[in-house]
């Protein structure tokens, strides 16, 4: 068999088989052509224009106008503190750094924002929750450890206190957490229990003759596990506990109330020494993340004062009585957690941030490095083959796609927190369920999409792909395991699309859903049916009604399978 040249075409006395034949058109996907004439039939794959872009006459894109469109009013805040990072080498992240010295670096990263360059955290999560993202997303791209401990100090404990507190808690601890001299943790996942935090197991137990609550860990698999900012820093911790009344259950036994919020004070104020009746313990060295100090809490009898009961869903009096606007246990369970939300969303946000960044590297690096080209003409960049565009090209999309997909996600998580509407709240707790899901399981793989993009040079630590990729595995799995998450999605679609034959109203988000449900019902293939041309086809809002279809399709199998 003759040899293959380097163009990717056989020699010219090569026999015609329908093997080479074969061969010489692939080779046109694989190689830039060379000025030889293809082979009749062989002509090389192009990227083909949608509909929507004809008709607009190109994509000649200004690069400054875009950035200040996607970056917003955000983009003069981002770059303040990019620029106050720059110019303080001291706080950068080295590639090599022990545990110890991370975590250190990590806290002396976060008070330099708040103390230095005047960063107010808290106080923009509860006024604009907009531009406390967009401070996120810029500190991720330092450090992904620092934007994971940013979040516990302030979406996590400091919106414990926003969210489930009352103005009493609100007065005596926010501004002390949003300037971090209260340092805190979230104190929800137990060793047994993780997703499962109705089965928490950690008591609060409330004393009527002291009017205080004792919080006590009963057995090794309610220990308050992977805690971060206990390990080290914290000295206060929402702990999330069964609220137990004694002698007021059926037969004078102990009532159990449910899942409740409590503040509780984990080390001395002035000393930092670790209370009475609490053991902290070091989760010690993880996979990723190792500037976030994750701890283990135990606590042995510990009391708190009847007042550290985060009270906005249910509350005890001085003679132990219990009172709540919610009727049950169920609904004031998911009331407390539908108030958390803003966790998942934040890493839906973050995760778009590291997604771009990875994107980044990668399509730089492809562009500027060269590889192979025309017989005797200079090498050509790796950006330019087709094959290397398949890769990079979609993720690049896709960081577009789901950057206007979190905008959609965080303007309806501030018109929730405005309006303390019911349906909103539903909605955003679907969508931050989906879109959380998604977009971390997304980026994790593009992470390695993009690492193996740049060849040998990817696997440099310098070069950021394992740091990213080892950071960001986690958020697949913190608030909310993703496949769960999928779950409750799917739950809320059947649920949906039953209340559509019950005469029901949809949720805002799913408002297309009942004219999709309609067309489909009364024609079973609306989208075959129409139009097969070209421009139709390629037509975004063919696509997107296809797209719909598709949903309406799966979500009727399911139904009636």
């Amino acid at each position: 068999m003759a040899t293959m040249s380097r163009s990717g075409y056989g020699s010219d006395d090569e026999d015609s088989t329908p093997a080479m034949r074969r061969l010489r058109r692939l080779s046109l996907h694989l190689l830039q052509p060379s000025d030889r004439p293809a082979p009749e039939g062989a002509n090389s794959l192009v990227p083909a224009a949608c509909a929507g872009r004809r008709r607009a006459g190109g994509l000649d894109a200004d690069a400054a106008a875009l950035t200040a469109y996607l970056r917003g009013r955000h983009r003069a805040t981002q770059d303040r503190l990019y620029r106050f990072f720059v110019e303080r080498p001291e706080l950068h992240t080295p590639v090599e750094l022990p545990m110890a010295a991370h975590r250190e670096l990590c806290f002396r990263q976060m008070a330099a924002l708040v103390r230095e360059a005047g960063v107010r955290p808290l106080s923009l999560m509860a006024d604009d929750p907009d531009e406390y993202f967009a401070v996120m997303e810029a500190v991720g791209g330092l450090d992904i450890s620092l934007a994971v401990k940013f979040g516990v100090q302030y979406s996590l404990w400091g919106g414990s206190i926003i969210n489930l507190g009352t103005k009493k808690h609100r007065e005596k601890y926010f501004d002390k957490i949003d300037n971090l001299d209260y340092p805190g943790c979230f104190a929800m996942t137990e060793l047994h229990h993780g997703s499962n935090v109705q089965a928490l197991q950690t008591t609060a137990t409330f004393d009527s003759v002291t009017d205080e609550f004792i919080i006590d860990t009963p057995n090794d698999g309610a220990i308050k596990w992977w805690i971060g900012n206990s390990a080290l820093h914290g000295k206060f911790a929402t702990v999330f506990a069964r609220l137990i009344l004694p002698l007021q259950g059926k037969g004078g036994e102990p009532a159990d109330m449910g899942i409740h919020a409590f503040i509780v004070p984990i080390r001395d104020l002035e000393t930092h020494a670790v209370l009475p009746g609490i053991e902290i313990n070091d989760c010690g060295h993880k996979i990723g993340l190792n500037g976030v100090d994750n701890g283990a809490l135990r606590f042995r009898s510990v009391r708190i004062p009847r007042d550290n009961l985060l009270n906005r869903f249910g509350d005890v009096a001085r003679d132990g009585k219990y009172t709540s606007s919610l009727p049950t246990i169920n609904k004031r369970f998911a009331a407390t957690l539908g108030e958390l939300v803003g966790g998942r969303v934040s890493l839906a946000y973050s995760s778009v941030g590291i997604l771009k960044v990875a994107v980044t590297i990668a399509v730089r690096y492809a562009l500027l490095r060269q590889q192979f080209g025309p017989p005797k003409q200079p090498e050509i960049s790796v950006l330019d083959y087709q094959s290397h565009q398949h890769k990079l090209m979609p993720m690049l999309a896709s960081a577009y796609a789901l950057h206007f997909a979190r905008r959609y996600l965080v303007d309806k998580y501030s018109e929730m927190k405005k309006t303390n509407d019911e349906d909103i709240s539903a909605d955003v707790h679907v969508l931050s369920s989906g879109l959380k899901s998604y977009i971390t399981s997304y980026t994790a793989k593009s992470i390695s999409i993009c690492r193996e993009s740049c060849g040998g040079h990817g696997y440099a630590a310098v070069n950021r792909f394992g740091g990213l990729r080892n950071d960001h595995d986690i958020f697949q799995t913190f608030e909310g395991d993703n496949t769960v998450l999928l779950q409750q999605v799917a739950g809320d679609l059947l649920k949906q699309y039953q209340q559509k034959f019950k005469g029901g109203t949809l949720s805002v988000t799913w408002n297309y859903l009942r004219d999709s449900m309609s067309t489909y019902l009364s024609q079973p293939n609306p989208v075959t049916a129409r139009w097969e041309g070209e421009d139709h086809l390629r037509d975004p809002k063919f696509q997107l009604d296809a797209f719909r279809v598709s949903l309406i399709f799966i979500i009727i199998s399911v139904a009636i399978g």
